[in-house]
């Protein structure tokens, strides 16, 4: 009798996460031979589609923005229940809460646990006492965790010059991996001058009200310019953009909302510049997206998009925080003909392909996760 198939669970705070971000690395495992469980909280359709990519699904509560010590002990209860009934041979996470009482739950239960840091998050972009509470939360959860995965080397090395890891277990991904085939350069032409792409949710922290403030600033001096967003509002995040603010950009026709949409790849396409004036990322999957269809664009320069993005090559990088700063960015990209546009494009789509594929990111997971099959001593069947 073949032996069972060793159990990896992966855990998000939104479904979405894990389908839109780590569908890759689900398909990577499952050809690896891993049984994997998604665990994350209630969510229909993308339970339907984590089932559709061959995944158990399991759902847990977790109030992503919440502070509540009752609530959050209620999810690392249900998090212990869950590892223990599915005892997986590793713990893979994704976002804070998962990050640091999954781990420290998979720590008590003997489960090898691989945290990834895809991003800081506000509680270190906005210095307050919830950043203390941060801080020491991550100090308990990775205490023992067999690895912590960063998505760029600041982050890192501001997470070992704190003691929130050690050296040993530290170590840096190209972000989650992008698929150069399904974002591919289908359209290599410009066809659409001065017409400007936000994708992103409706949160402070992503730049989105100096996008609106900037755009306001070029449209004066380029009336045909277009900015577009895309992204889901009504977020669970203590600086989400209130509905009165974004109707109101909308009515002084600074912006157009498209509301969220599944596939952005015609969005990306039909887009000049894509636009990410964020105050701090992990590794932008919107810049690599972009960048994989050859698009230039224009963001912040910031750990987790001057990784991507280098000024006058594949973009323009302007000031966070700063919507002159990110007017003048955008008015340099309204100005770039057409030449220098067709080798903007080429350089992003040539660096994606090299630096930031998800065969790469995948290999390195697999890396990982070799330990953990030596441990167990057997290989999937």
């Amino acid at each position: 009798m073949a032996p069972r198939p060793l159990t990896i669970v992966l855990c998000a705070n939104q479904a979405w996460n894990l389908v839109n971000f780590r569908s890759g690395l689900i398909k990577a495992l499952k050809t690896e031979g891993f049984r994997i469980v998604a665990v994350a909280p209630a969510d229909a359709e993308m339970e339907a589609r984590l089932t559709a990519l061959g995944c158990k699904f399991v759902p847990v509560e977790i109030d992503a923005a919440g502070l509540s010590p009752l609530r959050d002990l209620r999810t690392a209860y249900q998090l212990y229940k869950i590892i223990r009934e599915q005892q997986p041979a590793a713990w893979l996470s994704w976002t804070i809460k998962p990050n640091v009482y999954g781990s420290f739950v998979a720590r008590l239960l003997g489960v090898p646990a691989l945290p990834n840091i895809s991003g800081l998050g506000t509680a270190f972009i906005s210095r307050s006492p919830l950043t203390l509470i941060a801080k020491l939360l991550y100090r308990i959860g990775f205490a023992r965790a067999q690895t912590v995965f960063f998505q760029n080397t600041e982050d890192r090395d501001h997470f070992l010059r704190e003691g929130l890891v050690r050296p040993g277990q530290a170590r840096v991904l190209p972000g989650s991996g992008i698929d150069t085939a399904f974002f591919s350069l289908n359209k290599s032409t410009r066809t659409a001058r001065r017409h400007f792409l936000m994708i992103s949710r409706l949160v402070a922290d992503k730049g989105v009200r100096e996008y609106a403030a900037a755009a306001a600033i070029v449209r004066e001096k380029w009336p045909d310019a277009r900015f577009r967003l895309i992204g889901p509002g009504a977020v669970a995040n203590r600086t989400a953009i209130g509905e009165d603010e974004l109707q109101g950009w909308i009515a002084d026709g600074a912006i157009e909302y498209a509301g969220s949409i599944d596939d952005v790849r015609s969005a990306i396409e039909a887009a000049d510049f894509v636009v990410l004036p964020s105050y701090r990322e992990g590794l932008s999957r919107v810049l690599l997206e972009a960048g994989a269809m050859g698009r230039p664009a224009v963001t912040t320069d910031v750990p987790g998009c001057r990784d991507i993005v280098t000024d006058g090559i594949n973009g323009y990088l302007c000031e966070a925080r700063d919507a002159a700063s990110l007017a003048n960015a955008l008015e340099r990209a309204a100005a770039t003909e057409d030449e220098a546009w067709q080798a903007m494009a080429r350089a992003g789509r040539e660096r994606v392909a090299s630096e930031f594929s998800a065969e790469r990111v995948n290999a390195l997971y697999l890396a990982a996760l070799a330990d953990v099959r030596e441990v167990a001593g057997r290989a999937p069947g």
